[in-house]
């Protein structure tokens, strides 16, 4: 996993929730599981489109240890391993619904490439 050479120097709130919320593929992966509830390592990847395993699997790791996702697994053959919001979490979803809603007077948007769980956020 990546280390950063300078430690961290997070001085305000936002700061704090721009680590953990903010970013491409963070952002990303709690709106696909809010949408989708409970989802596996495979449909989670299926979903989120062109998102590398190294770079999932690294994202779910920052989530998990912020306590924004909740890694289930069961003793089960084969062994089955579930995703979901924590209520932390949770509690994201209506603050990244309201930057959508800012962003989507002034995006020009890419309906084409736009993600599924962005058309249920109704930010129009």
């Amino acid at each position: 996993m990546y280390k950063r050479k300078i430690e961290k120097d997070i001085r305000c709130p936002l700061e704090y929730g721009l680590e953990v919320f903010g970013g491409k593929w963070n952002s990303r992966i709690i709106c696909v599981l809010a949408a989708m509830k409970i989802l596996r390592y495979s449909e989670l990847r299926k979903e989120m489109g062109n998102i590398t395993d190294a770079v999932l699997a690294s994202a779910l790791k920052e989530l998990i240890a912020n306590g924004i996702v909740k890694r289930q697994s069961y003793d089960e053959i084969p062994p089955r391993v579930e995703y979901s919001l924590t209520e932390k979490g949770q509690s994201v979803v209506p603050i990244l619904q309201s930057i959508c809603h800012w962003a989507g007077v002034f995006y020009k948007e890419d309906s084409e490439n736009e993600m599924i769980q962005c058309k249920k956020c109704d930010y129009r």
